[in-house]
């Protein structure tokens, strides 16, 4: 017992003597006697700040702009989450992946998805070896960054392929299961245009991604600079930031329950996914007029996951997340979740207009409950005023 409170006590007199961050990091991946069970402190949190921007300017060597998306990728990256890209062909969605997986020092696959790709071409298949013994070939889902381009031109037979890797981080074939090396995330692609012999993601897929991501057009000045570099892009070095620990204890910090997250942010999550359930107890006005279906409670979990790294990388030097950190992540989030009904796609109103209309009527009810609240708190409230 006394050895051990000794070596405690050494551990800790060595951080104190650390004064250099990087020093510091280092020596914590090597004697993290508490990997398993995070212990947040600020000094990771800057650190990974600090990385954060490293990985945007190693970024910016190759694409041009996307700076939310950018932003977004590198968040559900660090929330251990998978992304939907949808945009037009040409807008380097594939280009941008790649060399995200060349920053993080991680291993990475494409996989084109095709009408006659067939599961075991993503997982991997049984053959006889030399011996006449089968032998299991891993296929290409064996990999921590999975790049699924254009993955509604496949059947649901293979579509289905990726749920219990994205979910279960394992793959079962065979009667045997076999795990998938951690970190690991499905970053796929789609084509908003081209609908003419594609199959739609169903909404169990859908709900496995964190963030639906959706890709604009450059500016006038991004298009001039990325036809400039056209010439010098082969030649550009792309310099790994992240090693594949330092990836799980960024990880570790974001999941941690030591960054706090206030009740009221809680409560503003989930007031806010449960507004989007048309004909409900608390479904909002927007929902029961535009809306079929609404978000289930896995967007309340990453609304809240997503809001903490939020506002660990707004460089704030915020260690709990508020409101405003759920608004700048309920788009990705809910955009893919909620179903419009036939009303609102006569009417125009895209699921961006939709979740925009639904962020302001919740803001608007929290706050004049809270003057409700505050006036009845101190006797001096009229029900005709508040309206509640």
């Amino acid at each position: 017992m006394i050895y051990f409170l000794l070596q405690i006590f050494i551990f800790h007199k060595k951080i104190l003597a650390l004064q250099n961050q990087n020093i510091f990091f280092s020596f914590y991946l090597q004697n993290n006697f508490f990997m398993n069970e995070y212990i947040f402190n600020t000094q990771t949190a800057d650190l990974l700040l600090d990385k954060f921007h490293e990985l945007k300017k190693e970024i910016a060597k190759v694409i041009v702009g996307q700076d939310e998306v950018v932003n977004l990728l590198l968040t559900a990256i660090f929330c251990e989450g998978h992304c939907l890209l949808v945009g037009v062909p040409g807008l380097a969605k594939t280009l941008l992946i790649h060399t995200i997986a060349q920053t993080l020092s991680l291993n990475f696959n494409r996989i084109q998805f095709t009408p006659d790709l067939m599961p075991s071409d993503i997982l991997g298949s049984e053959t006889l070896d030399k011996d006449r013994n089968l032998k299991f070939v891993k296929g290409a889902i064996f990999a921590n960054i999975i790049l699924a381009d254009e993955i509604n031109r496949t059947p649901p037979k293979t579509q289905s392929a990726l749920l219990e890797a994205m979910q279960e981080y394992c793959v079962t074939t065979g009667g045997q299961t076999y795990k998938l090396d951690r970190p690991f995330f499905v970053l796929a692609t789609q084509n908003p245009i081209e609908q003419e012999g594609t199959y739609p993601l169903p909404e169990a897929q859908l709900d496995r991604f964190m963030f639906n991501l959706t890709l604009d057009y450059p500016s006038y000045k991004s298009e001039v600079e990325i036809v400039r570099n056209m010439s010098v892009r082969n030649s550009v070095q792309i310099n790994p930031i992240l090693s594949i620990e330092e990836i799980r204890l960024f990880q570790a910090m974001v999941k941690s329950k030591d960054i706090v997250v206030p009740d009221n942010v809680v409560e503003f999550a989930v007031q806010l996914v449960h507004a989007t359930r048309p004909n409900t107890e608390l479904a909002s006005p927007t929902a029961n007029q535009y809306l079929d279906w609404g978000a289930g409670p896995r967007a309340s979990q990453y609304l809240i996951l997503a809001a903490k790294c939020h506002c660990l990388l707004s460089g704030e030097k915020e260690y709990s997340p508020n409101e405003a950190d759920v608004i700048a992540v309920a788009k990705p989030i809910l955009r893919h979740r909620i179903v419009r009904n036939f009303k609102a796609e006569a009417e125009g109103m895209t699921t961006d207009k939709i979740i925009d209309k639904l962020i302001t009527e919740i803001s608007a009810k929290r706050k004049r409950y809270s003057s409700f609240a505050f006036a009845q708190r101190h006797g001096f409230y009229r029900r005709s005023t508040y309206g509640i």
